[in-house]
């Protein structure tokens, strides 16, 4: 490292040296890390199908990738800074402290999205345990050391590892899914022990021998000084923000972050006299400064945040872009530089082998430079959709790319080293260490590759250029759609239309003349849900959300045209935009119109044109009676899932849009609740008792907003049961107080949409002192409302249909007659107790086994029928509005074949109609 008076000093190259880090290659110092890279860059190309890919992400690179690197270079910079014996940590404990790691990362990486909270615990416990056997590690290296300069850096490792144990803490609570609020707190104060203690500390503190070492420059005299008086501050503005985070003083967590950054100005500040004396010209230092520059915007995104939102809801909505910041930014550019400088320069053999790392570690790396932090910045602003994809990938490849050019800088230095080793053996002197010394001072005053600076400004420009639907360069002429022949009037209309939260367009219309060309910008307020604007299949928007925008030329029009957002349902909400040619009225003309013939605006679609079943035309949905079940279909498990011992009850709830079979024959469009199991019908049936908590995350992978709304729970709906936008998390917790057989569902608008599309499901919650039965099955009454079958032959959700309460099918737990195809077992003399649930959205349910007599009955949370009453009689029906539900219980004195139906005898003809199969068991 380097000194006050200007020389450098350097690691001993002979290994096991003492007082010098043992040299060369070794696999768990060089792989893991790298392994993380990996898979964090393999779940960023598979997100759309990976829950919670985005967490999975950001740990794989903080708690695996990150802290593996933390652990072995702060291990390596303490043995060189106090020149201690390596033998005070010998390699194979450090080796078993990695290993101790790397076992807790992948325990919480599986527990916390499964909501394993046993293997979340033991993950956390196995990753603090090594952070603090480190700690231990480096405190006997501080004991045993001689006196001597930067001994803070050591003492900032040790500040960071106490870090990192509250860090883990709070991350373990979160995982218990506490409220909208606390969630928030513990987030920001989660996010900003780890990323700014445990790992910004270690960082700035390394920062401060490492950044002249990189440079090959003197020091800073005053370095050690600095560094020593920022310490202090550094813990004392992350320990006030995160106190204020955990108490909820959003205005402290950024003056505790203000003092934070002054602390890191105090030590960064010794980096600017060595980056004068050389300026940085290769990738390690030029990754490692942007990477410091993202962590100060990282920190003053989080200050504003928190102190500029309404609630600390608001404050964590959105976290990802800070997430974004942090991971991509800072970490993985501190990381990458740090190990283009690192892994060359311990691989040992002198400067000329050092010099071949380096050559290789410096391919494109101004390329790279730019188009990660050009990339990112373009990501965080409010560009299309388009373009923030294509942008992403750039990034994605100019971050992966290092993976491989590591490996090649490694075999470089191997081959270099190997074949001074081969001229030593034939009696040729090897390379003079001024020689040495002097092509890698060569490889850093290298003029920086303008033109790779060009190169990556290009890309991303390219990037941005080619997101869909971008208005045409030069305003070249468009032709007029095939149906519109008007002469142009040679005027552009340039046109803002933004989408709200209150389902509009605003302006919903516009008044244009005939034969002008219009170029239309939509952009979005609302941040539960994501909004586009069509006219038809080669006029229309992308999908797009709060912040973002995205432009359609709609070409020189000649008659009236109407759009609207086609994410189902909003538009039977009204949300439409009218383009007016002056002197005529809406609808007249002979343009191409939305929902008019031939407007491709998918026919029989939120009530489009159309001829399929239960379309805006009203044509019946027609059983094919020869139709039979795919191979392979399983009817949904209608048996009650079993009480346990838990009282607290964690579900994750995962918004999936998708298709299954939902009759004989019929395969159709489905929006999901899904825990884990793959279900296409509705949502698990969450099981409990008076006075137990229910801890419910929901996560929305779909492509639209979505929300829940638990029945079961007394709370006020404004924060626990809001939409929530594409790729955005929530947590709700309640108590249940009240025994019921309760429904969820989502509430997005128009409700009678998102429930018919499968968006429902039930809570048992058991009354005090229910007797025991034989068998207890749930059965979940629902409609659907099904359009003209796409381009694969699924049916699509028909939103007006749905409105219009003009059911295609009528099911019990997902599927029309799927439990006449696989009755439901049952033997002569069984108690058998069915719990039943009007989902609706909006028919009613009136229960019947055919052949049986019910002697039970439960509605709405009070017994209508008691079997434990004397004289009580029988009941042919249990009638359910909807949304109500009950039970009812019977036994059955033959065997044989019992079909159950709703005795809305026109609904059982639709599919509500099962079979109890009773069998004879002697």
């Amino acid at each position: 490292m380097s000194t006050a008076g200007g020389t450098t000093a350097r690691p001993s190259a002979s290994p096991g040296a003492p007082g010098r880090p043992t040299r060369g290659t070794w696999g768990l110092r060089d792989r893991p890390g790298l392994v993380w890279l990996v898979l964090a860059a393999a779940t960023a190309l598979v997100h759309p199908f990976v829950p919670g890919s985005t967490w999975l992400m950001v740990h794989m690179v903080a708690l695996g990738a990150m802290s593996h690197s933390v652990m072995v270079w702060s291990t390596h910079f303490a043995t060189t800074l106090l020149k201690t014996a390596p033998d005070l940590d010998p390699r194979a404990a450090q080796g078993r402290r990695l290993l101790l790691l790397h076992a807790g990362a992948v325990l919480v990486l599986v527990g916390v999205p499964t909501s394993l909270w046993p293997a979340t615990v033991v993950g956390a416990t196995l990753v603090v345990a090594a952070v603090a056997w480190h700690a231990v590690a480096l405190w006997r290296r501080l004991r045993h050391a001689l006196p001597g300069r930067f001994r803070v850096t050591v003492r900032s490792y040790l500040a960071a590892a106490a870090c990192l144990p509250v860090g883990a803490l709070l991350g373990t609570l979160l995982a218990r899914g506490p409220d909208d609020e606390m969630h928030a707190r513990l987030v920001v104060a989660h996010s900003l022990v780890n990323v700014l203690g445990w790992l910004g500390i270690t960082v700035v503190a390394t920062v401060v021998t490492l950044w002249p070492t990189m440079l090959r420059a003197p020091m800073d005299a005053d370095a050690e000084r600095r560094a020593r008086t920022a310490l202090p501050v550094l813990v004392g503005g992350l320990a006030l923000a995160v106190t204020a985070a955990l108490v909820g003083s959003r205005p402290l967590v950024a003056v505790g972050l203000l003092v934070y950054l002054a602390g890191l100005a105090r030590s960064a500040s010794s980096m600017a006299g060595p980056a004068r004396a050389r300026l940085p010209r290769h990738h390690a230092p030029a990754s490692v400064a942007a990477g410091l520059l993202w962590l100060v915007a990282g920190v003053l995104a989080v200050a504003w945040r928190v102190a500029t939102a309404p609630t600390w809801a608001d404050a964590a909505t959105g976290y990802d872009a800070v997430a974004a910041v942090f991971v991509v930014g800072f970490m993985l550019q501190v990381l990458l530089g740090a190990l283009s400088h690192l892994v060359p320069s311990v691989i040992g053999g002198g400067p000329s082998v050092v010099r071949a790392g380096m050559r290789e570690m410096d391919r494109w790396w101004v390329l790279r430079l730019v188009v990660v932090n050009g990339g990112l910045a373009l990501c965080l602003l409010p560009v299309p959709s388009g373009a923030r994809v294509l942008c992403s990938v750039l990034v994605l490849l100019a971050l992966v790319v290092f993976v491989p050019l590591l490996f090649r800088a490694v075999r470089a230095c191997v081959a270099q080293r190997r074949a001074i080793a081969e001229r030593m053996a034939k009696g040729e002197p090897p390379p003079s260490p001024s020689q040495g010394r002097a092509e890698v001072a060569a490889v850093l005053d290298a003029p920086v590759p303008v033109h790779q600076l060009g190169a990556g400004l290009a890309a991303l420009a390219l990037a941005v250029a080619a997101g869909p639907a971008t208005a045409p360069v030069l305003g070249a002429d468009v032709p007029a759609a095939a149906s519109e022949q008007v002469a142009p009037t040679g005027v552009t209309r340039d046109i803002e239309v933004t989408a709200t939260a209150d389902m509009t367009f605003e302006p919903s219309r516009v008044d244009v003349d005939p034969g002008d060309r219009v170029v239309i910008t939509v952009r979005s307020t609302d941040a539960s849900t994501r909004h586009d604007l069509v006219f038809d299949d080669e006029h229309r928007s992308e999908r797009i959300g709060e912040g973002e925008s995205s432009t359609l030329d709609l070409g020189v029009v000649g008659s009236t045209r109407e759009g609207f957002c086609s994410v189902t349902g909003h538009r039977l909400m009204g949300m439409t935009f009218t383009v007016a040619v002056r002197g005529e009225s809406v609808g007249g003309g002979s343009g191409t119109h939305a929902g008019g013939a031939g407007s491709g605006a998918h026919a029989g679609h939120d009530g489009a044109a159309g001829t399929g079943p239960a379309g805006a035309s009203g044509s019946p949905f027609a059983l094919d009676p020869t139709a039979r079940w795919s191979d392979g279909f399983e009817a949904a498990d209608a048996v009650l899932p079993p009480l346990d011992d838990d009282r607290v009850h964690r579900v994750t709830l995962t918004v999936r849009e998708t298709s299954a079979e939902v009759a004989p024959g019929v395969r159709a469009t489905r929006w999901t609740f899904d825990d884990g199991s793959g279900r296409t019908g509705p949502g698990p049936v969450l099981h409990g008792r008076v006075g137990d908590r229910f801890v419910i995350t929901l996560v929305n992978d779909g492509s639209m907003g979505h929300s829940v709304d638990l029945h079961a729970g007394e709370l006020a709906p404004d924060r626990p049961m809001r939409t929530i936008a594409p790729g955005e998390r929530l947590t709700y917790t309640f108590t249940a107080t009240r025994a019921g057989m309760w429904m969820y569902h989502c509430s997005t608008m128009p409700m009678s949409t998102h429930i018919g599309a499968g968006m429902h499901g039930a809570v048992v919650i058991e009354p005090e002192d229910l007797p025991e039965v034989d068998r207890s099955y749930v059965l979940v009454a629902s409609e659907m409302h099904l359009g003209a079958p796409d381009a694969d032959g699924v049916l699509p959700v028909d939103a007006e249909a749905a409105a219009a309460d003009r059911p295609s099918l009528m099911t019990f737990n997902g599927a029309a007659f799927q439990y006449d195809e696989q009755p439901l077992p049952a033997r002569v003399g069984e108690r058998v107790r069915i719990w039943l649930l009007a989902a609706g959205p909006s028919r009613p349910t009136s229960f019947h086994v055919v052949g049986g007599q019910l002697d039970t009955t439960w509605l709405e949370g009070a017994y209508t029928l008691d079997r434990r009453d004397a004289g009580a009689g029988g009941a042919q029906t249990l009638g359910l509005l909807p949304a109500q539900g009950g039970f009812v219980e019977t036994r059955f004195v033959q065997a044989g074949h019992y079909p159950f139906v709703s005795h809305v005898m026109a609904d059982a003809e639709r599919g509500a109609h099962g079979v109890f199969e009773v069998t004879d068991p002697r």
